[in-house]
């Protein structure tokens, strides 16, 4: 059996992963009651930026753009790759797209 510090770590992937996901999901996921799931969730939106919503559309979310270890390109970098991809066509600018997406600063004021 994990400890509850593993648990919460894995919650916290899981969610990431997902970036939408449920309680009720989290329970099955990780075999846990509800009260455990909506403890470990209250935690670590604590220090991560994961929160909740009520309603239809309601959920546990990731803030958009969020990745674990927060290694992001600096504005810099970013710009940089931004005025080489001017440069580029076809399947090298799609890659070029991708990948400054994937590793650009999110903007966290979305919640």
């Amino acid at each position: 059996m994990m400890c509850s510090a593993e648990r919460r770590q894995q919650v916290l992937e899981f969610v990431v992963a997902k970036r939408h996901t449920f309680l009720k999901e989290i329970c099955n996921e990780f075999g846990v009651s509800f009260s455990t799931a909506r403890r470990d969730v209250q935690i670590l939106s604590c220090s991560y930026p994961i929160y909740t919503s009520p309603g239809g559309d309601g959920g546990i979310y990731t803030v958009p753009g969020y990745r674990l270890g927060m290694k992001y390109f600096t504005e810099e970098q970013t710009a940089l790759l931004e005025r080489i991809s001017e440069s580029l066509v076809g399947e090298d600018l799609k890659m070029m797209e991708g990948i400054i997406k994937t590793f650009k600063r999110p903007d966290v004021d979305k919640r």
